[in-house]
């Protein structure tokens, strides 16, 4: 027996019926944790329980790790400042750079160097861009250097050695000292003083903001906003008045049950501060919220970006653009926006129609979602590459193209009987 002949339409056709790839799930400490000369940092980030959260959803790193000998010297801040235990996450996000990068990467940075933001910078907690690095390197000795972009920085570091790459996810390089932010106050804690702010009351005084208070003091989530005011503290993204009168019936807030309907008004909230500019220069557009902390890892997640000189926050389904700043205070942010933002989670994956039969288009936040036939540029029937012959089709056109072939058989047996009558 002959070996089996595939074509590419057949490669095609076994790719298309194969498991999706799933993503990498980081666990920085436990990959550090295989190289014990850096064992007392593995510990500082194992201890520093908050980042967990904050590293939950993020797949592409550089960790900037510092080596025993240089943590326990008597010159190592760690053993010159009475650091309060409460600020070492913060200073362990400064060593976390939001962007994948080789070692070639860094050989190859122009003369003026690379600004990378930091983890520390999505906290809100770092003025400016202090909460980035520049990363230089020295043309003569190709010795890479990295320091706050405050001129006046004393904190800075070389990198001596790649420690670890995972491709595309994760780099870990050694470098010679424990960085501090620039104005960094090591005495400070994360867990901030509760602002004792009333949401409700400043979403009335507001004017345009009545629904949406009138909603969140019904569901009695406001009492949990207003209890995250501390810590890494919260984003809100609150509909304006005319907002909810755009809602179709099909998406209708008050025919949902009360649970679902809180877990709607959590996916309007961020677990971070963040003021309007860092908005504007996130760096991994796809954001967790409070709603994701309630259902699970992956779900309920927002994606911000700047789309016409304005932050567009884009659910799926819905695209938001940020209208007016309402409240800006550190720990607390609250911006109105211009939409309802409705989860696809909840409301299906379609784009949501509005009463006179115009779809609010939104494109879906990441590539996972995207399919062949809805692909951007997909133009229309789909390809002969995408789906092998018979893939897709209907019991109509199979049944139809089986009586066309019948009808094409019966037809050459009636010629060649006209033949032999001929010849006959």
């Amino acid at each position: 027996m002959g070996s089996p002949h595939f074509t590419l339409t057949t490669f095609l056709y076994f790719l298309l019926l194969s498991p999706p790839h799933t993503t990498l799930s980081l666990n920085i400490t436990a990959i550090l944790s295989t190289f014990p000369d850096f064992s007392h940092f593995t510990s500082l980030l194992s201890a520093a329980t908050p980042l967990s959260s904050d590293l939950s959803h993020r797949t592409s790193l550089s960790l900037l790790a510092v080596p025993n000998s240089i943590l326990d010297s008597p010159s190592s801040p760690l053993s010159t400042h009475h650091i309060s235990p409460s600020a070492i996450p913060d200073i362990l996000r400064y060593h976390l750079l939001l962007q994948f990068l080789s070692w070639s990467d860094l050989l190859n940075l122009p003369p003026s160097g690379k600004l990378v933001t930091t983890l520390l910078q999505t906290t809100g907690r770092a003025p400016n861009n202090l909460g980035s690095v520049n990363i230089t390197r020295d043309p003569n000795s190709n010795v890479i250097s990295i320091h706050s972009p405050s001129p006046y920085s004393p904190s800075n570091a070389t990198v001596l050695k790649l420690v670890k790459t995972i491709p595309y996810n994760i780099t870990i390089f050694s470098i010679d000292s424990l960085l501090i932010p620039s104005g960094f106050n090591l005495m400070t804690s994360e867990t901030q003083p509760n602002l004792g702010l009333n949401i409700t009351k400043a979403l009335i005084d507001a004017h345009d903001f009545n629904v949406a208070a009138s909603l969140l003091s019904a569901s009695g989530v406001v009492d949990e906003f207003q209890g995250d005011e501390g810590g890494a503290g919260i984003t809100m993204f609150v509909p304006v008045d005319y907002a909810f009168a755009d809602l179709p019936p099909s998406a209708s807030l008050q025919s949902l049950p009360a649970d679902k309907k809180a877990v709607v008004l959590r996916f309007h909230v961020l677990h971070s501060y963040y003021t309007l500019g860092s908005l504007e220069s996130i760096v991994n557009p796809v954001q967790p919220t409070l709603a994701t902390e309630t259902m699970g890892a992956g779900s309920f997640t927002l994606n911000i970006s700047r789309l016409n000189g304005s932050v567009a926050i884009n659910t799926g389904i819905v695209q938001a653009t940020v209208t007016q700043t309402v409240f800006d205070q550190n720990p607390v942010a609250i911006y109105g926006v211009s939409k309802v933002l409705l989860p696809r989670d909840i409301f299906g994956k379609s784009p949501i129609s509005k009463p006179g039969g115009l779809v609010q288009e939104a494109p879906p936040p990441d590539a996972d979602t995207l399919s062949p036939d809805n692909s951007p540029g997909f133009i229309g029937q789909p390809s002969h590459l995408w789906s092998p012959p018979g893939f897709g089709q209907d019991v109509g056109s199979k049944a139809a193209n089986d009586v066309y072939g019948f009808k094409s058989f019966v037809g050459v047996i009636f010629c060649c009987i006209e033949l032999m009558q001929y010849r006959v």
